[in-house]
């Protein structure tokens, strides 16, 4: 194979976005985003998109490509992604994906169960639940349809919880019977490549990004996407304490320190789903010079 694609992975803060300009300059290839919150418009500051300058350094794609309302799931991501990568191969021999969205990542290189779609009806009636009565109920929901994935998912991930309850309900089967993990072959050489740090410094690192965030107006970007709180691009971190806000449950301070308590367990979870890929090379995000040697040679 004479097609790479170098992915970029690793916890929220730790300098992807950063490391991935700098690649993209370094072999001249555009990038693919692999974050699924990123992709949509909208909500530039609550999901760290990449910066104007760095947006006009680097060609990128799947950044705000998306409305809020498209719901790009992780099969429909693949099916694009994909497309998209045939392109930019036609042009260049390498291409840099970068995000934190494991299931984004596994979508793009190895490729994801074919599962149903999701029924339009079915989602609106889970999605008012959801508003109503909390992620609680429909997680109780899905311990009743599949209690082996019940104990694996993230519980406090309404988007997971409710993708899974809609292919119970949709097909009469637990969706963990429906997972084969099987890999679809690709037609481009994978390297994977980590990013990490000490956990203390990671997380000091995520403080100060939410402090910058609140700052640069996440505050006035979250009341814009407020009458859309319902949507499956909006159950994310950084957009649900400050809802929680603006209903009154809790003050600003309190939202602040649950961005950033709410952040930092992601991190956790982020570094935890990518710790189990034996494929993933581990290294600090400024240490370029290992990275790009091991990129080049490391592989072959």
């Amino acid at each position: 194979m004479n097609k790479r694609l170098l992915v970029v992975v690793g916890p929220t803060g730790s300098g992807k976005t950063d490391l991935s300009i700098r690649l993209a300059l370094h072999y001249r290839a555009p990038i693919l985003s692999t974050d699924s919150r990123q992709v949509y418009r909208g909500m530039p500051i609550g999901t760290a998109q990449p910066t104007r300058e760095q947006l006009e350094a680097v060609e990128h794609h799947f950044i705000a490509s998306h409305d809020i309302k498209d719901n790009l799931s992780c099969g429909a991501y693949e099916v694009q992604a994909l497309a998209r990568l045939g392109e930019l191969f036609a042009r260049h021999d390498c291409v840099v994906a970068v995000g934190g969205s494991g299931l984004y990542v596994r979508a793009l290189c190895e490729g994801m169960d074919d599962l149903p779609q999701a029924d339009a009806a079915l989602r609106a009636e889970l999605a008012a639940k959801l508003e109503t009565r909390g992620v609680d109920a429909l997680a109780e929901r899905l311990r009743t349809l599949d209690p082996d994935y019940y104990q694996r998912v993230d519980r406090r991930n309404p988007a997971r919880v409710m993708r899974a309850l809609e292919v119970c309900l949709q097909t009469g089967r637990p969706y963990s019977a429906l997972r084969t993990g099987t890999r679809r072959k690709r037609d481009f050489e994978t390297v994977k490549i980590g990013v990490k740090l000490p956990r203390e410094v990671l997380y000091a690192r995520i403080d100060r990004r939410v402090d910058a965030m609140m700052a640069a107006g996440l505050e006035a970007e979250a009341r814009a996407l407020y009458p859309f709180r319902a949507l499956n691009a909006l159950q994310t971190v950084g957009y649900r304490e400050l809802f929680e806000y603006f209903d009154g449950r809790i003050s600003r301070e309190e939202a602040v320190a649950l961005i950033k308590r709410n952040s930092r367990r992601y991190a956790k979870r982020q570094l935890t789903w990518f710790g189990r890929d034996p494929e993933i090379r581990w290294f600090a995000p400024d240490d370029d010079a290992a990275i790009i040697e091991y990129a080049d040679f490391g592989k072959s």
